[in-house]
């Protein structure tokens, strides 16, 4: 039973905040600026009402796909005709390397195979404990701040930061953690976003920014050898089972050839899961306290949830189901990944369409999760839509991306993410102290316009 219908309150569904939507005259010059400032700016109404939005980019034609079977296509029966576009591999590689998310073709089969086994749900929940951990220690720190303003943004990073370091290495990241910070603030913040030259010219030809990406990258890749170094200073005792992230990804062998990940390759691995992990999961951690605080009715019953799900003092995450939805729908409305852009390799056909080499393919989550075909009420927030015992399209709902190359770590930014929140709820009524509205920009993930501030009260 709902809170609204406990206390027989009417309740219209919550819809937060989102940018304006992109006139359809919108001029080159206004793209081109919208692309460098946010992407999801530059679509305009048609795009959530129609299939497939046909239109040219520099020369090459482009398609956005909102029909689930075209995007299982592009996604699934056809995957290895679709890559990264350049600009993907200008922004990712420097701080990602190699890894797992960028990779492409035999690298990524390699790779793909090798880590599996760190990532089943028997190996996640030997990580849970770490998890758990750092999670009642925020809460901690943050009941003893409560009666001050607090930036809850910042503190699902200091967490989920935390939650990465201990998984990754079974140490904290009370010393290292601010400089992780610092490089991932000032990537976002100056090499993230692309320029009209990291459009415009081939792979092969650096833009200026590329040269201080390089830069960038040097500094980057010492600070994660000295990550590895000192954790394989701490060692592991003989004949003791893997205890963390690293141990799982250094014991891992391809299962078809025997083969080891080289040094370089498990540093590159060691950056794009820290980094896809730690960023990704507490901005979806601060989407949903945003939401939460916007509905406060919603809140309770999460809390109601959280305060039923306790078996001797721990949380039985099965129990959590609404939690979950509540996770659920936040990267429906702010998916982590907004844009997921493919370049054909060469001729195909979509959904009738004839594609030909180098067009570029567009599937946009921010668009699909908001799809007037797709969803009912799309810009409400209604968590209730993922406990009906149907699933959405598993097409149109594209949180982790799908098919050979959905995220590895899927299941276990969920158990973190679910686990978080409910702690969280489950401590603290959340607020907002301003009524500003908070809007989501997209650079690289989905993130926040502002960091507020909200007032927790300890329950």
């Amino acid at each position: 039973m709902s809170i609204a219908e406990v206390y027989d309150v009417p309740v219209s569904p919550l819809v937060p905040p989102s940018p304006p939507r992109a006139p359809d005259n919108m001029s080159l010059f206004a793209r081109l600026k919208a692309i460098r400032e946010s992407p999801i700016g530059m679509w305009g109404q048609p795009a959530y009402e129609e299939d497939i939005i046909r239109g040219r980019f520099f020369g090459r034609n482009s398609f956005i796909l909102n029909v689930p079977d075209a995007i299982k296509h592009v996604l699934v029966d056809n995957f290895e005709n679709y890559t990264r576009t350049p600009v993907s591999f200008r922004v990712l590689r420097p701080i990602l390397g190699q890894g797992l998310l960028i990779a492409e073709g035999r690298a990524w089969k390699h790779q793909r195979r090798t880590l599996a086994p760190a990532f089943t749900p028997r190996a996640v929940t030997t990580l849970i404990p770490h998890m758990l951990a750092a999670t009642d220690e925020t809460v901690a720190k943050l009941r003893a701040a409560s009666n001050a303003p607090v930036d809850l943004r910042e503190a699902m990073q200091r967490m989920t930061l935390e939650i990465a370091g201990r998984t990754m290495f079974s140490f904290g990241m009370e010393q290292h953690g601010a400089a992780l910070r610092d490089f991932v603030m000032e990537y976002g913040e100056h090499l993230a976003r692309p320029h009209f030259l990291d459009l415009l010219l081939p792979l092969s030809w650096p833009s200026p920014q590329d040269f201080k990406r390089a830069r960038f990258r040097k500094r980057w890749t010492a600070f994660v050898g000295m990550l590895m170094a000192e954790r394989r200073a701490a060692g592991k005792k003989a004949g003791a089972p893997a205890r963390d992230l690293f141990d799982l990804m250094g014991e891992a062998r391809d299962p078809e050839t025997g083969l080891a990940f080289t040094d370089d390759q498990l540093g590159d691995q060691v950056a794009t899961m820290i980094l896809a992990g730690h960023e990704t999961t507490a901005t979806a951690l601060f989407w949903a306290l945003y939401l939460l605080a916007l509905d406060p009715l919603t809140q309770e019953e999460v809390a109601r949830e959280v305060e039923g799900a306790s078996v001797s003092g721990a949380l039985d995450l099965d129990r959590l189901k609404f939690t979950r939805a509540v996770m659920d729908e936040t990267m429906r409305l702010y998916p982590p990944a907004f844009l997921i852009a493919r370049a054909a390799g060469g001729p195909d056909t979509i959904a009738g369409l004839p594609i030909s080499k180098k067009d570029v393919i567009l599937i946009a989550p921010w668009i699909l999760h908001r799809h007037e075909k797709l969803w009912r009420n799309p810009n409400a927030f209604i968590p209730s839509r993922f406990m009906t015992g149907t699933p959405p399209d598993r097409f149109a709902y594209l949180p982790f991306g799908v098919g050979a190359r959905v995220c590895i770590g899927a299941h276990f930014a969920l158990v973190e993410a679910t686990l978080a929140l409910a702690k969280m709820i489950g401590a603290f009524r959340v607020t907002l102290v301003d009524k500003e509205p908070v809007k989501p920009i997209g650079v690289v993930t989905t993130q926040p316009d502002r960091s507020p501030m909200f007032t927790i009260t300890p329950r």
